[in-house]
């Protein structure tokens, strides 16, 4: 069928693409902020609280595909023996390696109208494409069959026109993205001593490279959690997406990067012979291959388990291991306190915390059924892990039935709603707001499963039989880098009536992309929440499970992780108090550090979701490129 709209006329195909293939950047709106923004009379949001001369745009591309950035300081490759780097890899499907060809030929927008050019270096993204669009494989079965299997394919990538600057040594390990990628991080970016913690909720955004300080103060980099100020590290576990070893390595400090790393992924056939060709390098370097036994399903948890001579920690966060996932997106970790070693001759289930958080997270590595992860399985028993006051939410592959469709997925975080939360007086008005980087296919209308299964789970409040209908708010950016497909969107046009602009002037991030994944439920006047959970899991039938054979069973395709946030775990009242400045962060507080703004602004009539696959060339953005799918 054909649709008019401001690109003109499209055509749709019968085709049930939908969310099967990984999709690329939105429309690269190349303001001097981290994702773009559509020109002036399109778009109404205030400014961010970046430093323009530092910042790059952010929008999603093929995994590691090399770009000619725009203006700004060039740095050759380093000649440093820290790292031994592998040479550069196209990480990805072999339709992502292809569309490399197109990036050298930039498309820009000519027109005689003068426009706000604003200083700014462009930036891809990688899960985004691998995380985003693999890990919501959520179509049905009949949908799936239709589209590809796992070599998935990209659009093109954004193109732009830049000029490169004298080149300046540094000593950086190469990135496969291209040596003009990224913009170096001040001298006081990371920290020299223990980094303000909130050891009340131990929730930490990612710091943002080219924010002002004050909004990466109490924020986290990768390089901080594997430094020497949380523990003497003796070997770790990175569980993720997407992975850029010879990066990932470079992270850890000199003294532990020879330390045994084990990386549990998800990868098959092509997509894993390029990962273990990575590794090469690396005498270090283990692998444990995710078992995926239902088709279109991902390894999408990102975990890291740290041994150290001083104890265990576990962090879950939703960035992938490279290096676009760590340098100007907003990205959110759970971490740890340092779990001791329990005695000798300590009984099973010594440690247990009270919201069995030992139990749940040895039960979620069990379903990986591998061995080379029983050793950390052992090590986690030895440890005392009774100071988490979080709940561990997982999904794991399979088709579940009786009491254990309540283990995994969204069935269980009703279970836990259920059982650790209160009603509470008209319920019926508080909102469930829903913020994630990927959208699946929900169906032809909103009682499919969105309105369905999935609302009841996150309308639950303690043992209440209500079943109200509450407001549903979608967070998600205007024109920003979406993998939506035009075929996906089509079929699930009611869907965007619940969408709400991303806004972060709380926390400095309302241009940083967000690839956080967060859900909640708020109080009508948005300065409560009931409860908080930060999550790998998109908004994907894949990620949550669908309820199959008349309600008697679940199906969950793919590997994710979060945490649960409840305030009977940490507060005696009912709920949390938000907090209203977030940053800099240098004391504990009992208000939980939402992410973005409250409450969310609805979709304006201007705005609409970034749809890659259609051409966007009578709307550039604010650097003049335009989008062109081929």
């Amino acid at each position: 069928m054909s649709q008019a709209s401001q690109h003109g006329k499209w055509t749709l195909s019968s085709s049930d693409d939908d969310n099967d293939d990984p999709l690329p950047s939105a429309l690269n709106n190349n303001s001097p902020l981290l994702f773009g923004s559509p020109p002036p009379d399109q778009h109404t949001s205030s400014d961010s609280n970046l430093n323009p001369p530092k910042i790059a745009s952010n929008f999603h591309q093929p995994k590691h595909d090399p770009d000619p950035p725009p203006s700004i300081e060039v740095k050759p490759e380093p000649k440093s023996d820290t790292v031994t780097a592998a040479p550069p890899l196209s990480i990805g499907s072999e339709a992502r390696q292809a569309s490399q060809a197109s990036q050298l030929k930039p498309v820009k927008y000519e027109s005689n109208q003068s426009r706000p050019f604003l200083a700014g270096k462009r930036k891809k993204d990688d899960d985004s494409i691998s995380g985003w669009a693999l890990s919501d494989s959520d179509d049905d079965d009949d949908d799936k069959a239709k589209g590809q299997s796992s070599g998935q394919k990209d659009p093109p990538p954004k193109r732009s026109s830049p000029k490169l600057k004298k080149a300046k040594v540094e000593e950086r390990p190469p990135s496969p993205h291209g040596r003009t990628y990224y913009i170096d991080e001040p001298d006081d970016f990371f920290e020299t001593s223990v980094p303000p913690v909130n050891d009340t909720y131990r929730f930490y955004l990612n710091k943002v490279t080219g924010l002002e300080k004050r909004y990466n103060t109490g924020a986290l980099h990768i390089k901080e959690i594997l430094s020497p100020l949380f523990g003497t590290l003796k070997e770790s576990v990175q569980f993720n997406y997407c992975f850029d070893i010879a990066w990932m390595l470079q992270q850890y400090p000199p003294e532990f990067r020879d330390k045994p790393v084990l990386i549990v992924h998800g990868d098959k056939r092509e997509a894993k012979a390029r990962l273990l060709q990575q590794a090469q390098p690396y005498s270090q370097v283990r692998f444990c291959q995710a078992k995926l036994d239902i088709a279109f399903g991902t390894h999408h948890t990102k975990m890291m388990l740290l041994w150290y001579e001083e104890g265990f920690r576990v962090v879950i966060l939703t960035s992938n291991m490279i290096r676009a996932d760590w340098y100007q997106k907003t990205q959110g970790l759970w971490m740890s306190p340092l779990y001791l070693r329990l005695p000798k001759g300590s009984p099973e289930t010594a440690g247990e915390s009270p919201t069995l958080f030992k139990r749940d997270l040895l039960e979620y590595l069990g379903a990986y059924r591998a061995p080379e992860i029983t050793d950390w399985i052992q090590r986690i028993r030895e440890h005392d892990l009774s100071e988490t006051r979080v709940y561990l939410i997982g999904s794991t592959p399979g088709r579940y039935l009786g009491s254990d469709m309540e283990r995994w997925g969204h069935l269980r975080l009703r279970k836990l709603l259920h059982d650790h939360t209160r009603p509470i007086p008209n319920e019926e008005k508080w909102p469930v707001i829903g913020q994630f980087s990927s959208i699946g296919s929900m169906g032809v209308d909103k009682t499919k499963w969105l309105a369905g299964e999935f609302q009841r789970t996150l309308t639950t409040l303690g043992k209440s039989s209500l079943r109200p209908d509450p407001p549903i708010v979608i967070v998600v950016p205007a024109g920003g880098s979406l993998p939506y497909s035009i075929q996906t969107a089509q079929k699930q046009l009611w869907l965007h009536s619940y969408f709400h602009r991303w806004q972060a002037e709380t926390t400095g991030r309302s241009h940083a992309m967000p690839h956080i994944k967060t859900y909640m439920r708020a109080s009508p006047d948005f300065t409560q929440l009931a409860w908080f959970l930060v999550t790998s899991a998109n908004l994907s039938k894949a990620a949550w499970g669908a309820l199959e054979k008349n309600n008697t069973q679940v199906m969950v395709r793919s590997y994710e992780l979060g945490v649960l946030y409840v305030p009977s775990a940490f507060v005696s009242d009912t709920t949390f108090p938000v907090q209203m400045d977030v940053f800099p962060a240098t004391t504990s507080s009992t208000s939980f550090p939402v992410p973005f703004d409250l409450p969310p602004k609805r979709y304006s009539s201007k705005d609409q979701p970034w749809m890659w696959n259609i051409p966007y060339t009578q709307a550039p953005d604010t650097h003049g490129n335009i989008w062109v799918p081929s």
